[in-house]
């Protein structure tokens, strides 16, 4: 397992180490004694969740306002996966940082928590998985719309192609809710 510091504090992209042969792959996806090691984060796993979606649904951008650290992987397809910096103390309060997950590279992506979260699929479908050190809360979730000129993520896709929930085009903007952020 290797890790990768992002230009997010405590934000990590992390890549398996995959054995292949002529049978196919393996992979250890996720080892706590290794990831803590390596980042000297302590991730304990409460909830596993899994979402599929079709090309061009973005999801997000969403937080649990009781902070909830996840570490996203990408197991069918591909997407353009976000993190945002919401933490008030931060100096990277207010900016992003994205990478393209998909089965094909298993990367990952670690998302401390205080960070927003959303995906976009590029694929015709895309399956993910997220490991949670927090249990979901529904009177905990919040999120920020996606297109938020402040946050200015670059999604790279045609506006008019999104597929988006009517909750996630209804979300308000960092600004609006930046006065109840912890």
């Amino acid at each position: 397992m290797k890790a990768e510091k992002t230009p997010l504090n405590d934000c990590w992209l992390v890549e398996p180490e995959v054995y292949k042969d002529e049978r196919g792959y393996f992979y250890e996806s996720f080892n706590a004694e290794k990831f803590n090691k390596l980042t000297g984060l302590d991730f304990e796993v409460k909830q596993i969740n899994q979402s599929l979606s079709s090309k061009g649904v973005l999801r997000g951008l969403h937080f649990q306002t009781k902070a909830q650290a996840k570490l996203v992987t990408c197991i069918e397809g591909e997407v353009l996966d976000v993190a945002v910096d919401l933490r008030k103390n931060s100096s990277a309060f207010g900016h992003y940082f994205s990478k393209k997950l998909s089965s094909a590279n298993k990367k990952q992506l670690f998302i401390p928590k205080g960070m927003a979260h959303g995906f976009l699929v590029l694929s015709q479908q895309a399956k993910l998985m997220y490991l949670v050190d927090e249990f979901y809360s529904k009177a905990h979730d919040s999120g920020i719309i996606y297109n938020d000129s402040e946050l200015n993520i670059q999604w790279n896709f045609p506006k008019e192609e999104l597929i988006l929930s009517e909750k996630d085009k209804n979300l308000p903007t960092l600004k609006k809710i930046g006065h109840t952020l912890g």
